[in-house]
């Protein structure tokens, strides 16, 4: 749940948050086989490398005592890879005392790898602290589905491209891709597959995607299918960009590949440059990809299909999430603007203004999201954080969009496997009770939607319902709680900002947005 990047003052502080229950933090799609319909949205489907009868150990439920845990003890390690690491003297009393509604907190800042207990009155003196010699933690995940009052399967991501396993309540650690033997590139983003025990995806700084196993060995990796050389749809020049987003997915190995004995699973080539984030959709069919080449790209993770291009107005692009309906992907980048692309509609529903720098992070706030309105929050280095409210009754129609035909707008699909270029007329209109699970699905299963930047007049405009800094540092990271609001910035310092419960307001029990923006600005009036 948490995503950062190793700044310039050697600070790191990416986070990730969990309680001892079962945490609200978690998607929807996070289970194997949840769904909703209807204006729920979110629908049962297929799971990732289900077909594959060699994985059905990774993918499927096995019985909690059987599940294999990291061998070596990281308190008695002799690696050159990890210094040392300093539990707290009553470690044992305070993980003994703890309670179910305590929240813990995973932090890496420069070299250190911080457990963190905010239900302490000591929230400073980390529960542990591991310190690596040769490499910075950049990224890191909890498996929420196998997490228990005796277990835990933490991942970290490294600036070396190392990648470790670690269980801290009994401290044993296992290291994947060491030394680099798969992708010697730093790991970006990380996160488990949702609905699965043992398998994460990786995101690698050369703009690979690889899918791990914790419980396979590495092997030195040779691709089984060779780059896409396919010969480019007749109209599109061989050095234009459109050409290198074509030609530049491949998937060098398939989930469906017999040869799983030793990792990786599978493993695509996304991006020439690095991927900076990415996001599962909550049916857990999907990944929305940001990277540095100013593009997200959605892919069908199951069917391993690039499926839509989407380009920034200018600039990389950042952090990313999806609503929790899975109906809306909302990016942050360099252009300073945060972004809705409509998932089912394939197009940009509105650009946010409000920030002054760069956007790193962006994420939904699931209790203050209904049918009708969502609510979401951004932070950047402007040291702000932003909310904004949104829905498809409030973004304006431009003015310069009055000279489209009414509901359509042009966007070009491309078709490799017959070598034909056609224009699509995608729907302008936003359907909110649509069913997305079978949108993407429709038709050829190798069309690709490379979709070109759509003019700024031609866009809604969206102002945030709240903006204020809230640090003297850039801001690396959101994270939005029931009960209150994370935020973490490059000098290593984590912010818990308090909010009071939601009150229902009105005869139907609705909330009015008179009263949202009150409880937002409550938010921060009430922090010291």
């Amino acid at each position: 749940m948490s995503h950062s990047r190793e700044s310039q003052s050697g600070l790191d502080p990416g986070t990730s948050a969990d309680t001892d229950s079962q945490s609200s933090l978690v998607e929807a799609g996070s289970g194997s086989n949840t769904s909703r319909n209807g204006d729920g949205v979110v629908v049962a489907t297929e799971k990732f490398g289900g077909g594959n009868a060699s994985l059905s150990t990774s993918t499927g439920s096995k019985d909690a005592a059987k599940r294999k845990k990291p061998k070596n003890n990281i308190a008695k390690s002799n690696s050159t890879f990890v210094s040392r690491i300093i539990p707290h003297e009553s470690f044992t009393k305070r993980l003994a005392e703890r309670n179910s509604e305590d929240l813990f907190v995973f932090a890496n800042v420069n070299r250190a790898f911080n457990w963190l207990d905010m239900g302490s009155s000591i929230k400073q003196e980390p529960l542990s602290k591991i310190l690596f010699t040769k490499a910075h933690p950049l990224c890191h995940d909890v498996n929420l589905l196998t997490k228990s009052s005796t277990h835990l399967d933490v991942i970290i991501g490294f600036s070396s491209g190392d990648i470790v396993w670690f269980d801290p309540i009994s401290n044993k650690y296992a290291r994947l891709n060491k030394n680099g033997m798969i992708n010697s590139h730093a790991v970006e983003d990380i996160k488990w597959i949702p609905g699965t025990e043992n398998l994460f995806l990786a995101a690698h700084q050369d703009g690979s995607l690889i899918v791990y196993d914790k419980e396979k060995e590495d092997a030195p990796f040779m691709p089984e299918d060779p780059l896409d050389t396919t010969e480019l749809p007749e109209g599109i020049a061989a050095g234009s960009d459109t050409a290198g987003l074509l030609r530049y997915f491949s998937v060098s190995k398939s989930v469906g590949s017999k040869n799983q004995r030793t990792n990786p699973v599978s493993y695509w080539s996304v991006s020439r440059s690095a991927i900076t984030a990415f996001a599962f959709s909550p049916d857990s069919q999907y990944v929305a990809v940001v990277a540095e080449d100013q593009c997200l790209r959605v892919i069908n993770i199951v069917k391993e299909k690039l499926l839509d291009v989407y380009s920034s107005y200018y600039g990389g692009l950042m952090c990313v999430c999806w609503s929790p309906d899975g109906r809306y992907v909302v990016t942050g980048g360099q252009d300073d603007l945060v972004s809705i692309w409509s998932f089912h509609d394939r197009r940009i529903v509105a650009r946010c203004e409000g920030h002054h720098s760069w956007v790193t992070s962006v994420a939904f706030d699931p209790w203050r999201c209904d049918d009708r309105t969502y609510r979401f929050g951004s932070v950047g280095n402007d040291c702000r954080l932003l909310l904004w409210d949104f829905s498809v009754g409030m973004l304006h129609k431009p003015k310069a969009a009055a000279t489209q035909h009414r509901g359509s707008m042009s966007s070009h699909n491309y078709q490799s496997q017959n070598g034909r270029v056609h224009a699509e007329s995608l729907s302008g209109r936003l359907r909110s009770n649509s069913n997305i699970a079978s949108t993407h699905d429709e038709g050829s299963d190798q069309e690709i939607a490379v979709h070109p930047v759509e003019e700024r007049a031609r866009t809604a405009v969206l102002p945030p319902i709240m903006s204020k800094v809230v640090d003297a540092e850039h801001l690396t990271q959101l994270v939005f709680r029931e009960d209150s609001i994370i935020t973490t910035c490059v000098d290593g310092h984590l912010k818990t900002w308090n909010r009071p419960h939601l009150m229902r307001c009105g005869i139907d029990g609705s909330v009015s947005p008179d009263t949202i923006v009150y409880l937002a600005l409550s938010v921060i009036n009430h922090i010291r």
